[in-house]
């Protein structure tokens, strides 16, 4: 099966029997991923492994495993512990998007604490805390905007933790976990080497935050003894 965007608003889905179909995209699906127009999507296709995953195919024609069905019944799922289940999104985005570090930062009060590394040392989880509006990380929490760059540690925004040692790495993406009134977190994207971010590369990001968000809001919701919406 093979999806062609025809126009903002529709896709159409081939098959190779000749069957073929047009979706449309809802406002749903434009307002939670702002750049779903970047990339082109396949539906559920079955990998090597035999399990179900979404996947883009990115601008080099390359097909991207984004996440597999099994890791986002895991991330919705409240039988999952979190901090485990974003420890596994960490190591999948940094391999998938071949980076040295992702951390993802969840707010606590009014500061982000680390809740999740690859790259780092996980000794620093719940001990690396950041304010709102403090650092790039701080900025992208409060502004709810993500920030690229190929040199981070030259930006003014810039926190340096000596004890990460973070010098060593240059470029970096920041993106807000965040939905339309509250923002719950940020996940975070470092490689060594000098580079600028791609459009499908912060589309694929997009989706991973939203997911994450998502997850966030029904374990608060299942917390609070709420049926989620």
């Amino acid at each position: 099966m093979k999806s062609e965007r025809i126009d903002t608003y529709r896709v159409k889905l081939s098959c190779s029997c000749g069957f073929s179909d047009f979706r449309t995209l809802t406002d749903k699906v434009k307002t939670v991923n702002p750049f779903f127009q970047k990339a082109s999507f396949t539906p559920l296709l079955e990998s090597e492994k035999g399990k179900m995953v979404l996947t883009m195919q990115r601008a080099n024609r390359e097909h991207l495993e984004i996440i597999s069905l099994e890791e986002i019944s895991m991330l919705v799922s409240s039988d999952f512990d979190l901090p485990d289940v974003l420890q596994l999104v960490t190591r999948k985005v940094a391999a998938q998007l071949k980076v040295s570090v992702c951390n993802i930062y969840l707010l606590e009060g009014d500061e982000l604490v680390l809740a999740a590394t690859n790259g780092f040392d996980p000794s620093y989880i719940g001990v690396i805390r950041i304010r709102m509006g403090e650092g790039i990380t701080g900025t992208v929490a409060k502004e709810r905007q993500y920030i690229s760059l190929s040199h981070a540690s030259q930006d003014p925004r810039y926190k340096y933790f000596p004890e990460l040692q973070e010098e060593k790495y240059n470029s970096m993406l920041s993106f807000p976990l965040s939905d339309k009134n509250d923002v719950y977190g940020v996940i975070n994207l470092n490689s060594t080497s000098i580079k600028s971010f791609q459009e499908d590369e912060i589309y694929f990001v997009s989706i991973i935050a939203n997911l994450i968000t998502t997850a966030i809001k029904l374990r608060r919701q299942v917390a609070l003894g709420k049926k989620p919406a």
